[in-house]
C-alpha cells in the first residue's frame, strides 16, 4: 500500500514536470479571424469592351477604359458560411480612341453599371490564409454602355488581401454577358479598391481551433495531474490522521491504565494507611524511651504489615509531652524514635525503609502546653511514636 502511494505521487510529479515543460499555449489575435461582417468598398473600375476578349486581354492602352478618380462603390454582407451578398455601382467612360465593340470610339460615352452578386470565400475549402482571401461568384446586373442598356449575367473571380481586421485591398475581374440584346456586347470589368469591414463577428481560425483543442487537452491533463497530486496528498493526510488518531487512542488507553494504576495505588495506600492507623500509636511512660509491652504488640503488628508490603516505606516520628525543658524533650524524642526503629529492625525490617524524625514537644496533640495544667491522662497522649506512609 505504501509503495502504491509513492508510485502514484511520483507519477503525478513526473506528469506535472512534463506538462509544464511544454510550451505554455495561449490564444492570440492571430488565432482569430473575421467570420461575418459588413463590407464597404471604394475603388477604381476598368472596362474592356473591345469585342475580342481573348486577343486583347492585356492591351491596357488600346482597350481598357478607366478614370483618374474613384468610380466604384460596393456594399456587402458576408456570412460565416463563406457566402457573401454584394451590391455594386460603377461609373466609367468609353474614351475617344479606345476600341469598343471592335471599333475605335469617336465620341466619348458614359458607362454605368448596377450589379448584385453572390460570392463564396475559397478559404472555406482550402483553409484560412492570413493575407490571401480568394473568392468566386456570380450574379445579375444592369449596364448602360456605349449608349446601349442591357441586363447582364455576371461571373467574378478575385481576392482580398488584409492589412488589418478592418482594412484591406480588393482586386477582382468580372465577365458580363448581355441578356438577349443582340445590339449589346459582352465585356470584362476589372476593379481594384480599398474595402472596410464593420459589424464584425470574429471566431477562431482552423489553427486557432486546433490550438484551443490542445489548450483544453493541456488543461484536462493539468487537472488530472492536480487531481492525482491532490489524491496522493489526501491519502497521505488520511494516513497521518489515522496514525495520529491511533497514537491519541493509544495515549488515552495508556493514560486510562495509568489512571487506574494510580487509583489502585491510592486505594492500596489508603488500605495500608487504615491498617497502620488502626494499630494506634506507640506510647511511652513519663521520662522514658523504653518500649512498653503494649507498644511491642503494636510494633509487632506493624512489622507484619511491613513484611507483607515489601515496597512500603514509613516515616517514624517521636514526641514528648510539654513537661521538662525543650532541650531535654528534644533529646528524649530522639531516644524514643531510635528505640522504635531498633525494635522494628530486630523484627527483620530494613533500616532503609524507615525515615526518622524527632520533634520533642513541638507537635502536641492537645492544649497541654507549658502554661496549661493537664492531668496525666492528657499528657500521656503526647508521649508517642507515629507512623506515616511514604
Amino acid at each position: 500500500m505504501k509503495n502504491a502511494k509513492h508510485y502514484t505521487l511520483i507519477t503525478a510529479l513526473f506528469l506535472s514536470v512534463t506538462m509544464f515543460g511544454q510550451e505554455n499555449l495561449q490564444l492570440t489575435a492571430k488565432d482569430s479571424i473575421v467570420k461575418s461582417s459588413w463590407m464597404f468598398g471604394l475603388g477604381y473600375n476598368f472596362v474592356d469592351d473591345s469585342g475580342d476578349v481573348a486577343d486583347g486581354l492585356f492591351k491596357f492602352k488600346d482597350e481598357w477604359n478607366g478614370l483618374a478618380f474613384p468610380n466604384r462603390l460596393s456594399i456587402g454582407r458576408y456570412f460565416k458560411s463563406g457566402i457573401g451578398i454584394e451590391a455594386i455601382a460603377t461609373y466609367n467612360k468609353y474614351k475617344e480612341g479606345k476600341i469598343v465593340d471592335q471599333a475605335v470610339v469617336i465620341d466619348e460615352s458614359d458607362y454605368i453599371g448596377f450589379d448584385t452578386r453572390l460570392t463564396y470565400d475559397l478559404n472555406k475549402l482550402i483553409g484560412q490564409i492570413a493575407w490571401f482571401d480568394p473568392y468566386l461568384g456570380g450574379g445579375l446586373g444592369y449596364t448602360d454602355a456605349n449608349n446601349v442598356g442591357r441586363g447582364t449575367y455576371n461571373a467574378v473571380v478575385g481576392f482580398r488581401t488584409w492589412f488589418s481586421d478592418r482594412v484591406g485591398l480588393d482586386i477582382n475581374s468580372s465577365g458580363k454577358w448581355a441578356m438577349g440584346n443582340n445590339d449589346a456586347s459582352n465585356h470584362l470589368q476589372h476593379s481594384v479598391g480599398v474595402v472596410y469591414q464593420f459589424g464584425i463577428e470574429k471566431g477562431l481560425s482552423k489553427k486557432g481551433e486546433e490550438k484551443l483543442a490542445l489548450i483544453q487537452e493541456q488543461e484536462k491533463e493539468k487537472q488530472r495531474v492536480n487531481d492525482s497530486i491532490a489524491n496522493a496528498n489526501r491519502i497521505k493526510e488520511e494516513a497521518l490522521l489515522a496514525e495520529r488518531l491511533a497514537q491519541e487512542k493509544e495515549k488515552a488507553r495508556l493514560a486510562a491504565i495509568e489512571k487506574e494504576k494510580i487509583k489502585a495505588e491510592e486505594l492500596r495506600k489508603k488500605r495500608i494507611e487504615d491498617k497502620i492507623s488502626n494499630l494506634g500509636y506507640v506510647y511511652f511512660n513519663l521520662n522514658s524511651s523504653y518500649i512498653t509491652p503494649n507498644s511491642k504488640d503494636v510494633l509487632n503488628d506493624l512489622a507484619i504489615i511491613l513484611k507483607e508490603t515489601p515496597d512500603l516505606k514509613l516515616k517514624v516520628t517521636s514526641h514528648t509531652d510539654s513537661r521538662g525543658t525543650s532541650t531535654y524533650n528534644k533529646w528524649l524524642s530522639e531516644r524514643r524514635v531510635k528505640n522504635t526503629k531498633d525494635y522494628l529492625v530486630k523484627q527483620g525490617i530494613s533500616e532503609e525503609r524507615l525515615e526518622l524524625q524527632a520533634y520533642g514537644e513541638e507537635k502536641l496533640l492537645n492544649e497541654c502546653s507549658d502554661a496549661v495544667y493537664c492531668p496525666e491522662s492528657k499528657h500521656k497522649i503526647n508521649r508517642r511514636s507515629e507512623f506515616i506512609v511514604l
